[in-house]
Formats: structure tokens, sequence, C-alpha cells
């Protein structure tokens, strides 16, 4: 389904859906499986770098999937940077997608995500946007200092984009970074912030760079209106910290035998978050 009928029910039922990145073929089976045996809604998002790695032909498979699922299922582009990769998005079947216009000014990000709403809308499709920047954290620096800073969503101009744009969900910044927070760097979301926009805007909100936030701070957002976040390190760190450990046995090579035990520990990570979530159980809703 589209993400508009997806996250209204969310919206309507105080939950958020889980927005988990796949970048492979046993990712996405492993995230289907948690999904269903939680009976969680699931949004299988992939971003333009992960598309460019699995292909455009891996989309049949996964809509395949998805038809084949107990549960509700989006199929999501996350961080659309032009219109040309939305477009691909729409024409390949994924069936909701995102402008992430951010780090424009106002105005053109208003007029390139309501291009985008106007051209899904067409086709029946929903639309994300996004409003004020996330950071975008600095693995490599010492003091865990971001690389970008975080640009807050004014309310207001939430308002005022969601007016003149006509997206479905949006995005906001309240404090998350994309990534993996390093040692020494903590974690504080804005949940004042996020209770006046939520009095404000209607639509679902959404909550990128949710990986390795504290547990507390991620389940009351959602109490205070988050209807969907986007998960992508946290299951890719723990899908492959059991493939290093898989692979210090140097005789192994048949991916049936590598990648279960990796499989497994992904969805424990997931399975942690569909909880916090508050999503367990809620296909029941759809």
């Amino acid at each position: 389904m589209n993400g508009i009928d997806l996250l209204s029910v969310a919206n309507a039922n105080h939950f958020a859906v889980p927005a988990f990145n796949v970048s492979d073929y046993a990712m996405m089976n492993g995230i289907f499986e948690i999904s269903e045996e939680k009976e969680s809604p699931v949004i299988i998002a992939i971003h333009p770098d992960e598309l460019s790695h699995i292909g455009v032909d891996m989309l049949p498979a996964i809509i395949s999937r998805a038809h084949r699922s107990s549960v509700p299922v989006t199929i999501h582009l996350d961080h659309g940077g032009t219109y040309e990769q939305v477009l691909l998005a729409i024409k390949s079947g994924f069936t909701s997608v995102m402008l992430d216009g951010s780090m424009l000014p106002f105005d053109e990000n208003v007029a390139i995500t309501k291009k985008i709403a106007d051209t899904a809308h067409a086709v029946g499709l929903s639309v994300e946007g996004e409003l004020g920047t996330i950071g975008k954290l600095d693995e490599q620096a010492e003091d865990g200092v971001a690389a970008s800073n975080i640009i807050y969503t004014d309310p207001d101009d939430a308002v005022r984009f969601v007016r003149a744009t006509g997206v479905d969900s949006l995005a906001i910044a309240i404090g998350t970074s994309h990534g993996i927070y390093p040692k020494g760097l903590k974690a504080e979301l804005k949940l004042d912030l996020l209770q006046r926009i939520r009095s404000k805007v209607s639509i679902p909100l959404v909550l990128h760079g949710g990986s390795n936030n504290p547990d507390a701070e991620i389940g009351q957002s959602v109490v205070l209106g988050i209807n969907k976040i986007n998960i992508s390190s946290d299951i890719k760190v723990a899908y492959h910290n059991k493939m290093r450990e898989v692979m210090a046995d140097l005789t192994l090579r048949e991916p049936n035998t590598i990648q279960p035990p990796c499989i497994a520990a992904m969805k424990e990570t997931a399975a942690q978050k569909i909880d916090l979530f508050n999503a367990a159980g809620k296909a029941k809703l759809y």
C-alpha cells in the first residue's frame, strides 16, 4: 500500500511504523520475516545509494514478497535527491517516495517537493518531504562531533511547508543524526519542539536518524506523535558484525551457511525496534 494508507492508521492509533533500510536480498527477507512474526506493519526503505547497489531489477521480487506478506507493506524511496531519482522509483514500483530538499532554501525546497507531490499523487503514490536538517556524524572524529549541524524544524514553517507542497508526511529535525553516535557524544531529542510541531501539523510526522538514540527518548517521541522512524545503521551493524564473526571461519563459503546467523542477529535488533515503536500487533488494525 502507499504511505498515506499505512501511516494514517499509525497516526490515529499512536504508534510508529518502522522503516528499515535494506541493501541486499537476505536483509529484505529477514525484515519481512520479523515483521510478520511481530505482526507489525513495515516500510521497506531503499536509499538511492542502496538502489544503485541492488538495482531496480530487484523491485519485482520485493513487490512479490510484499503481496505474499501477512502484514501491510509500503516500499519507500528514502532520501531521493533529484526529480529524476524519484521518477525512476515511481516507474520501478515503489509505492511511496521521499524528496529530501532539506538543504535547499525554503522556497526551493517547496518548489521541488511540490513538483514531486504532483507527479506521485497523479499515480496514487504518497510523498514524504523534509524540513530542517538532521546531523550527519563524523565517525572518525575523536571528539564525536557532527560533521553537519542540525537546523531544527520551525513549527510555523512546517505549517507553511505542508500547505504549500501537499506532502502526505513530514520528516522533522528535532535532534537526531544519521549514523552511529561515537563514544562520548550524547544524543538528545528536543521533545518540546516535537510537541509544538505536532500541535500545528496533523499529517504523520517522521523521524530520521533513529539508530543509536536512547530508547527512552525514541519511545517518548512515539507517544508525542511520531508515526514513522527510519532505522538503517542499527540493523546493518547487527547484520555485518555477525557476518564478520561468522567469516572468521575461513572454510565457509556458502551463503546459506554464512547468512542465516547474520539475518537472525539483524532480526533481533529489528524486533526490539518494533516493540519500542509500539508497532507489534498493529497489523490487525488494517
